[in-house]
């Protein structure tokens, strides 16, 4: 069972609601916001060991080239240039397809591999967590995110998404079973939930949401998901001593407060979208 967690916007509180998620469910945790991976702040893993992830990028033989051009015309991804009487590689928008390869008349091309960031694995309390790590200057996530998904495990896996609706995260959506959307009551917040909304219906997975930095019981937010007919997973109340806790690297479950609150919310999640 893989649960989504997703987020229309950056800074809704999705990796808090991962990661405290995670632990209340008895849960493996996998950080697929690879371009910027924050869960192991929460969670400190212990014994963290590291795989590289590398991806094909073509090779041209100079000997063997004879600059026709060929393959310039067939890359879809603009990854190689005719200069002058050259061919140039760029190869961080080369996508691996390997149609510039088959393309070559003169068997001049061929494929190599180069390292785009690392896949790192530990434990905390028993439990297995990933995250993929994205190479400063490489452009492509995706590739790391597959892998990382790959990788999971039977039982309940917490997946926690890139923000946005972005191809990352697209990519993540093909592996669950679920997803829970995290969202804020502010206007900024309802626009990007609801483009989030619309792009899990798309993959036909049953949903919920849940509503952090909640100050009142009623607000737009749950104005919206009545109107959609989307069940309110639960509600993580605003206070000055979760944002503490969470400056300080703390998971928000340690205070007995939010520990109930998060209690709740899997019990919720368990009724509505485990049973789906």
């Amino acid at each position: 069972m893989n649960i989504g967690v997703l987020s229309g916007k950056g800074g809704t509180g999705k990796t808090t609601i991962s990661t405290n998620l995670a632990l209340v469910m008895n849960a493996n945790y996998f950080d697929c916001d690879v371009e910027e991976p924050n869960g192991f702040i929460f969670l400190n893993p212990e014994n963290i060991k590291s795989k590289e992830v590398k991806v094909e990028y073509p090779f041209i033989d100079d000997n063997k080239c004879i600059n026709c051009g060929r393959c310039v015309k067939v890359c879809q991804f603009n990854a190689l240039a005719m200069v002058k009487e050259d061919i140039v590689l760029f190869n961080k928008l080369c996508h691996g397809c390997g149609a510039c390869e088959v393309a070559c008349e003169s068997n001049a091309i061929t494929y190599k591999k180069r390292t785009i960031g690392v896949i790192e694995e530990g434990k905390h309390k028993g439990l297995i967590c990933k995250r993929g790590l994205l190479n400063i200057g490489e452009p492509m996530a995706v590739p790391i995110i597959k892998e990382l998904l790959n990788s999971a495990k039977e039982g309940i896996n917490i997946i926690d998404c890139a923000p946005g609706t972005s191809c990352n995260v697209v990519h993540s959506m093909e592996k669950l079973n679920s997803a829970v959307l995290v969202t804020e009551p502010t206007k900024f917040g309802l626009h990007d939930l609801d483009m989030a909304v619309k792009l899990v219906r798309m993959f036909n997975i049953p949903f919920g949401v849940i509503i952090n930095k909640c100050i009142e019981a009623e607000n737009n937010i749950t104005e919206y998901c009545r109107e959609e007919n989307i069940p309110v997973l639960g509600k993580v109340p605003y206070k000055k001593e979760a944002a503490e806790s969470y400056s300080k690297g703390k998971l928000l479950i340690e205070l007995p407060e939010y520990n109930e609150v998060f209690n709740e919310i899997k019990d919720k999640v368990e009724e509505v979208l485990m049973w789906n």
